[in-house]
């Protein structure tokens, strides 16, 4: 009776055991993924994606326009000579290694040169990097200031030369928004393609939320 009793006692211990490792295992798996961000984490320090300005075809955008859409938004300008061709073309990169999570991934260039950026200068110069996944984005001083100031971006126009041509010096980070407009991440020039597309691939991976 005794050992009966023991080998009942254990029989159910094991039960009980094997049905608690399931209900951890399951709830392990539910967990959120907590690994750390490679890029630069913002969240929560910067504000969503909002913002009233023309997109490259003269129609007006919203940050709303890029909802569901994991959206990597880029401030620079169509005349620069070097860091925004290479950051466009970085970009591209990143698009080819995300396959087909790039149909999920939008690029947005903000010009920081109204002037001379209008919709039909930007749709010529973004569309020639990707004209399925880039958008040109420009709007009045103004507006170009506002979103700036809400994004902490610094830009500023240097001394015109002898024929009135100018540089607009400017931040060159990529700020990374997912499909609910948060704010998750910066990316750098000292980023590799690897590093972003990891980290932009997550982006996109992140449940609703």
């Amino acid at each position: 009776m005794s050992s009966w009793f023991s080998f009942q006692r254990k029989g159910c211990f094991a039960a009980l055991l094997t049905a608690w490792l399931l209900s951890a295992g399951l709830a392990a798996c539910s967990h959120p993924d907590t690994t750390p961000w490679k890029l630069t984490d913002v969240s929560g320090h910067l504000p969503d994606l909002d913002f009233n300005l023309t997109d490259d075809t003269g129609k007006p955008v919203t940050g709303q326009s890029f909802a569901g859409r994991t959206t990597l938004v880029y401030f620079g300008y169509t005349h620069c000579p070097d860091v925004c061709p290479e950051t466009m073309a970085r970009l591209m990169q990143v698009l080819q290694q995300l396959g087909p999570d790039a149909k999920n991934t939008r690029i947005a260039f903000i010009t920081v040169d109204p002037a001379r950026d209008t919709p039909a200068v930007l749709h010529d110069y973004v569309r020639a990097f990707d004209a399925q996944h880039a958008v040109g984005l420009t709007g009045t001083d103004g507006a170009i200031e506002g979103i700036a100031k809400r994004y902490r971006v610094a830009y500023q126009m240097e001394k015109r030369d002898p024929s009135g041509a100018y540089d607009v010096t400017h931040s060159s980070a990529v700020y990374i928004f997912d499909g609910h407009g948060h704010a998750r991440l910066l990316a750098t020039e000292s980023d590799s393609i690897d590093t972003i597309t990891h980290d932009v691939r997550r982006v996109i991976e992140l449940p609703a939320s």
